[in-house]
């Protein structure tokens, strides 16, 4: 048996981030896990950067930082995240980390719920198996059709 000498971070839980920013979490989460192939993430072995993530059919749709700013990252294209940006900047913004890495972060506690379906939306279509958005669309289709 092999014993190493380094000592595991103890893992951040939303229980030490401001009420606002968790429950910005929780409805982020309700959004996200309401789309097809959906996952939540939470325990250390699964999480990315130790912390709690979604993901698409086991492609990183998002993760919530835990550090500072307790923003949650969500992937974009980059001519998506360049426009939220420019159009909303007290919402959205990017560190140098996510420069060139197409996600943007979304700071919980300001964005609108409007705002938060669309932009989660957008990242699962981006992460999404076409296959799945396909189906997905086909069945908006038929409910559409059916409240007409």
């Amino acid at each position: 048996m092999r014993l190493t000498n380094r000592a595991k971070r103890p893992a951040r839980s939303h229980r030490s981030m401001p009420a606002a920013i968790a429950k910005g979490y929780q409805r982020y989460l309700k959004i996200a896990l309401a789309l097809p192939g959906t996952a939540a993430f939470g325990s250390p072995c699964d999480r990315v950067f130790d912390t709690p993530s979604v993901k698409v059919r086991g492609k990183l749709l998002s993760r919530w930082r835990t550090e500072a700013e307790g923003a949650l990252a969500i992937r974009c294209d980059f001519l998506d995240r360049q426009i939220l940006l420019v159009s909303q900047p007290e919402v959205f913004f990017v560190t140098d980390h996510y420069l060139n890495y197409p996600m943007v972060l979304v700071r919980l506690d300001k964005v609108s719920a409007e705002v938060l379906r669309d932009v989660t939306e957008r990242g699962w279509r981006f992460v999404a198996p076409r296959k799945l958005v396909k189906e997905r669309e086909a069945l908006q289709g038929t409910t559409q059709s059916r409240k007409r």
